[in-house]
């Protein structure tokens, strides 16, 4: 949020309990009472090439899986694979369930963002914690990010 804020960008936060039954993004959507296709996950993604060690994070709609095969197209990759989620967590510092490319704005990634989302004008994503959304315009999302728009679910 704090980067939001220091780039003067609207959003919506919500707070919401991610302790007990809380499993995925899908529920996360039925917590904060968002349409679910309006919810996109983070996902770290992997490449398979030594010495390309950069990982990305896909962002993609809560109920759908990242296709790995179409991805690695996309990013003219040979092979990508999903990191662990102990891995995950090693190398954003975040719990899975609160990944988010908000909150790794110094780190190195590579950002993505599925094309899905260029038929809506807000998504929600997480704020780099569990329990807490942040709504805010796709355009935004990107600019911030500097997310690469590409196709990675069917």
């Amino acid at each position: 949020m704090r980067l939001l804020d220091a780039r003067k960008i609207a959003y919506r936060a919500t707070v919401y309990d991610a302790s007990g039954a809380f499993h995925d993004a899908v529920e996360a959507a039925a917590l904060i009472g968002a349409p679910v296709e309006s919810v996109y996950k983070t996902l770290v993604v992997l490449r398979d090439v030594p010495g390309k060690t950069k990982p990305i994070l896909v962002m993609i709609p809560a109920q759908r899986e990242v296709d790995l095969k179409l991805l690695a197209k996309e990013l003219s990759e040979k092979k990508l694979h999903m990191a662990t989620h102990k891995e995950a967590e090693q190398m954003t510092g975040l719990q899975v369930g609160g990944i988010s490319a908000l909150a790794l704005p110094q780190r190195s990634f590579e950002v993505c963002l599925d094309a899905s989302a260029q038929a809506l004008e807000r998504i929600h994503v997480s704020a780099g914690v569990r329990g807490v959304d942040i709504e805010v315009s796709v355009s935004d999302l990107i600019g911030v990010t500097r997310a690469k728009v590409v196709r990675a679910t069917e």
